[in-house]
């Protein structure tokens, strides 16, 4: 077994509500100086940074977790974490299919910057992140799992996309084995009991990424060990 101090939810770039800095190497290069060994950056319904982000974390010798964060119809912010970069990208391609059919307006929502691993912006996404999908939280869940991914339901007890604070409820047909709890923000027991709970930064700026504080047990350090983790169940990270 090996435990891993960990940060599972940074915004990059290219989310128009994280500061530009937030290149995938400031983002990696900023995780290896406060002693990370896990991360994911978990990008507003895209995942076009996620191949830039893994060269970095390999040449910082951290563990990548390839994730996105999505809205769904019901504008409730859902976390999806597959085993590999390729299937988040071919995720994140058919998830661009039901984006709002509206363009982003940097000078309004912000820059959407595509990068390489020399802080080069490469693209600029068109389309517009931050709004929700057309695909109800049911549908979504689904969907991740048949294409080899967890769900988990993203800072259940905070703001308006919260899902116990959207919903009021934790919807226990879509059997979620873990989810994500702000630490600073009280939240009930029984939506977290039995389930794997995540304590992630949410990071929108360099100097928010986690201090080396939570830990992840994992029987080896791979995607592949930390997505059967949260399929069981029942570990707070």
């Amino acid at each position: 077994m090996v435990e891993l101090f960990s940060d599972l939810h940074i915004h990059s770039c290219l989310c128009p509500c994280a500061n530009d800095d937030m290149t995938p190497a400031n983002i990696c290069g900023m995780a290896a100086i406060k002693g990370l060994q896990m991360i994911a950056v978990t990008d507003h319904n895209t995942a076009r940074n996620l191949p830039t982000v893994k060269k970095c974390c390999d040449a910082y010798g951290l563990l990548m977790i390839p994730g996105m964060e999505i809205t769904t119809k019901e504008e409730v912010h859902l976390l999806g974490y597959f085993e590999t970069v390729e299937e988040a990208v071919d995720f994140s391609e058919f998830l661009r299919q039901h984006l709002p059919k509206k363009k982003n307006m940097p000078q309004f929502f912000g820059s959407q910057l595509v990068m390489d691993e020399d802080d080069n912006v490469i693209a600029e996404e068109d389309a517009l992140l931050i709004g929700a999908t057309d695909l109800r939280l049911s549908e979504l869940v689904q969907i991740i799992r048949e294409r080899g991914g967890v769900p988990v339901p993203a800072h259940i007890n905070r703001g308006s996309n919260g899902l116990l604070i959207n919903l009021g409820f934790m919807p226990e047909e879509l059997k979620f084995t873990a989810v994500e709890v702000s630490r600073s923000l009280p939240c009930p027991h029984t939506p977290q009991v039995g389930k794997v709970i995540l304590h992630s930064s949410d990071a929108h700026y360099l100097g928010d990424i986690f201090e080396p504080e939570i830990t992840t047990t994992l029987y080896e350090p791979t995607s592949k060990a930390f997505l059967e983790l949260l399929r069981n169940g029942s570990q707070t990270l």
